[in-house]
C-alpha cells in the first residue's frame, strides 16, 4: 500500500485539479538576467550576511516586485 500525503485541513474541500493548476500558474519559467557592479554586489552580500538571507535571488525578486507594484499602485488609471 502506497503512503498518501497528508493534506492540510486548509485545503480539505478544494479540488486537487484546481490546486495543481494554481501551482502550475505560479511556477517561475521566465528568466531575466541582471548585472551588478562590484560595489552593488558587495552591498547585496553585506545585506545578506547581516540579515541572514539565505536566497539572494528571492531577496532581489522581492525588492523588484515591491518597487514595480508600488509604482503601479501610485500610477493607476483614474476614473475622474
Amino acid at each position: 500500500m502506497a503512503k498518501r500525503k497528508k493534506r492540510s485541513k486548509k485545503f480539505a474541500n478544494v479540488d486537487p485539479a484546481y490546486l495543481d493548476k494554481q501551482r502550475a500558474s505560479l511556477r517561475r519559467i521566465h528568466r531575466k538576467t541582471v548585472l551588478f557592479n562590484a560595489q552593488e554586489l558587495a552591498a547585496i552580500d553585506t545585506y545578506c550576511k547581516r540579515f541572514k538571507v539565505s536566497s539572494r535571488s528571492a531577496l532581489i525578486r522581492q525588492a523588484v516586485m515591491e518597487r514595480v507594484l508600488e509604482g503601479l499602485e501610485e500610477n493607476h488609471p483614474k476614473l475622474f
